[in-house]
């Protein structure tokens, strides 16, 4: 409905109290209603779920669509990033946010900082995507208050022409709130739990959940040692879980982000069930690090598979997990994502060890040869050294190419000796262009860095203290934050507008008229950044 509708609606309902309610202003309703667009998480899990499945289609069709997010840790982080959008690019086409199960175990267990195991409250998970959403909401009501400030002052000066552009503009107003893929990690538990936790996840607003197929009481971060994977039919049974809690919930364009650690992950738990020769659980279980053994052989406790009517005995560790083949990774991930994708998943993750377009593209031209269109969320994330990565990668290709690379030394190209080279110059255009490449080659329809605010946080904290408890004292402060806030722009630079002090003036006088204590007045000394 447009504003006017929502007036006249409202004046409607208000007339018919036979003045019961005649206090009531149906224009303060109808700016109330515009500032609250979303009631509940849902109606964001069906809206953002829509955005999703158009943004895909989209990426069929033109590989330069793809989308983009950063992790947010917290409410504030995600609307700053949303405010900042906007406010560059006029719109928040094309971008999300992510929701990291890393930073949430750092960042916002009650136990404190935890590594990515899976230790954390998983009720924490939901909790963070209300946060976020209710920030997103809270950035809506912000930038609508002041177009409805803008609009009161245009009709008090009789200035008819802004007055129509300011109504136009609401009326065709842009929210802050986007899709976000929210993680779940292996699922905190079997399929009935993963089944719960994602009912709470979505009617918490999310519209895309990631799961993983690592074990979930042994679930490692995607960049450390020691991750264990599931059988393939335990992991399609909490897809099919996320897939049930989405339909119950009448989310029916949900998204579901199958992960694969299988390029890191040399262990396994279990070993798969097998009925026939050929079967899931047989392709499953023939990349164990087996030997082959007689029946005199047999030791006890042994486990045993036949296999074409051979005993093979898989290598069993002392931790009673079991070993995959050495570099079988690569083809365990494309089996890994065909199965996702033919089991009701609708995106791809492969975790991988390094930013290497051509590694990514291998794996996924094969996925490609059974499902055309199957599509990537990758994670760009800060466990590479990207400038390492990407000089080496040059350096190789130079070096494959005959080039002279006598001034280079490939294990110290991390140096800042060689910031201004030829080389590095070349390996910071392809870390430029690498998302848009990686879209184009490699099927990355969504890029995300797990963790950039986590580091930004830490960085800006670090460089504020620096100066500040040093010989710049309050300069520190002023130079470094409060200018840079005023000269760019930075919308909560306005603290006290940002944490909703103006929204609170508005209600205020629309429940109690001339006689509101309005905190917004002269003395206010946000006024010395109107």
């Amino acid at each position: 409905m447009s504003y006017q509708d929502h007036i006249i609606e409202m004046g409607q309902l208000v007339k018919s109290k036979a003045g019961a309610w005649d206090g009531i202003d149906p224009s303060a309703v109808a700016r109330m209603r515009l500032q609250n667009r979303f009631k509940t998480g849902l109606e964001i899990a069906r809206y953002t779920a829509d955005i999703m499945r158009r943004d895909m289609a989209a990426y069929d069709a033109d590989p330069t669509q793809y989308t983009q997010s950063l992790g947010c840790w917290h409410g504030f982080i995600g609307q700053q990033k949303m405010i900042s959008i906007k406010k560059h690019f006029k719109s928040t086409d094309r971008r999300y946010l992510y929701l990291s199960g890393w930073m949430v175990a750092a960042l916002r267990s009650e136990f404190g900082p935890l590594p990515d195991q899976s230790m954390h409250e998983k009720t924490t998970v939901p909790a963070l995507i209300e946060e976020l959403y209710t920030f997103l909401r809270q950035a809506d009501a912000r930038e609508l208050g002041g177009m409805f400030r803008e609009l009161d002052a245009a009709r008090k000066a009789g200035d008819t022409a802004k007055e129509e552009q300011l109504v136009e503009a609401i009326d065709s107003y842009e929210t802050h709130v986007v899709p976000i893929i929210a993680d779940i990690d292996a699922g905190f538990g079997n399929a009935e739990a993963t089944y719960l936790l994602s009912k709470k996840m979505i009617e918490a607003g999310a519209c895309c959940i990631q799961i993983e197929n690592q074990v979930s009481d042994e679930k490692q971060c995607g960049h450390q040692d020691g991750k264990v994977t599931v059988p393939h039919e335990d992991f399609l049974a909490k897809i099919r879980a996320v897939r049930y809690a989405f339909l119950e919930l009448g989310v029916d364009n949900g998204v579901i982000v199958a992960r694969t650690d299988s390029l890191g992950a040399g262990l396994t738990k279990q070993i798969a069930v097998s009925n026939e020769p050929g079967d899931l659980g047989d392709k499953y279980n023939s990349f164990l690090d087996c030997e082959e053994i007689t029946p005199s052989e047999l030791k006890n406790g042994d486990v045993i598979l036949n296999r074409n009517g051979k005993l093979l005995r898989p290598k069993r560790l002392p931790s009673n997990l079991f070993q995959f083949r050495s570099g079988t990774g690569a083809e365990r991930c494309v089996l890994d994502s065909i199965t996702a994708l033919q089991n009701g998943a609708d995106l791809l993750w492969i975790e991988t060890e390094k930013p290497h377009i051509e590694q990514i593209a291998g794996m996924m031209d094969k996925v490609r040869e059974v499902f055309p269109n199957a599509k990537l969320v990758y994670n760009n994330s800060p466990s590479f050294n990207w400038t390492l990565n990407f000089r080496q990668q040059v350096y190789d290709a130079w070096e494959k190419a005959g080039k002279d690379l006598a001034q280079y030394d490939r294990a110290k190209l991390m140096s800042v000796d060689y910031d201004g080279t030829a080389l590095a110059i070349e390996a910071d255009e392809k870390i430029r262009t690498f998302q848009a490449d990686a879209a184009k080659r490699a099927g990355i329809f969504h890029h995300l860095i797990t963790l950039p605010t986590y580091h930004t946080a830490a960085l800006s904290t670090d460089n504020l203290a620096k100066e500040y408890f040093g010989s710049q004292g309050m300069l520190g402060y002023v130079l470094g934050v409060q200018r840079q806030e005023i000269r760019q722009g930075i919308a909560c630079v306005r603290h006290q507008n940002m944490s909703g002090s103006d929204i609170g003036d508005d209600h205020k006088e629309y429940f109690a008229g001339e006689a509101a204590l309005k905190a917004g007045g002269v003395h206010n000394t946000m006024n010395q950044f109107a």
